[in-house]
């Protein structure tokens, strides 16, 4: 009987779809911790909220760590804000040699819309969120500023909703890269190659009684 478990654990855990949804890795994470969460937001935005067992890896750096990473033999389920940054990072892992990964559908989004747990050190907005803020209000400003100063301010507006237009059909956002560059959205507890560390080795690097937990 206890062989059949352990074939049974096995089994379950090598054979988990490619693409999640919140409930079945919630329920897989509680039957098989050895699960990594892999995390590729940016830092401030890990810190506003993650799943409590989830590693810091931002995408924009899983280049000079991906040896490292590729280490990792257990089950690596990527996950972001929507889903769309977890694709592009399985994509490069995946490209390096790397086969033990999958998505969280719909990503934190998904996650906390479903009632599910996160931990908490420091409240931020995500980078979508703020891209929207940065946007709008460009467009705003610069609307009224072609309305009031010159015409020629439109330009403005007309510039940042190309921009997005240009970032929808790339899947890429200039103005996401740069604000994850702003002091706001970097963190000094979150420290990369601990992380990658953390990750390798199966413990929690945020381990610590500062860490507040929201159900």
């Amino acid at each position: 009987p206890h062989r059949i478990k352990v074939n049974l654990h096995m089994e379950s855990v090598t054979t988990l779809p490619p693409v999640l949804d919140s409930t079945r890795l919630s329920n897989a994470l509680r039957t098989h911790p050895d699960i990594r969460i892999l995390d590729v937001r940016t830092h401030g935005e890990f810190e506003g909220g993650h799943i409590p067992s989830a590693y810091n890896v931002p995408l924009e750096t899983l280049g000079e760590h991906g040896p490292e990473i590729r280490e990792v033999t257990a089950p690596v389920v990527l996950v972001c804000v929507t889903g769309q940054r977890a694709q592009r990072a399985e994509a490069a892992l995946r490209t390096s040699g790397m086969e033990n990964l999958h998505v969280l559908e719909g990503g934190m989004r998904a996650w906390q819309g479903s009632g599910l747990g996160v931990r908490k050190t420091k409240h931020r907005w995500d980078i979508e969120r703020q891209v929207r803020f940065l946007a709008g209000s460009l467009v705003f400003l610069g609307t009224i500023a072609g309305w009031f100063i010159s015409p020629v301010l439109l330009v403005l507006p007309a510039l940042v909703g190309g921009g997005l237009a240009a970032a929808a059909l790339t899947n890429t956002c200039l103005m996401g890269m740069v604000l994850t560059k702003l002091p706001y959205n970097q963190s000094k507890t979150c420290d990369v190659p601990t992380m990658v560390r953390a990750l390798k080795g199966g413990f929690d690097p945020l381990s610590t009684p500062s860490v507040a937990v929201a159900e």
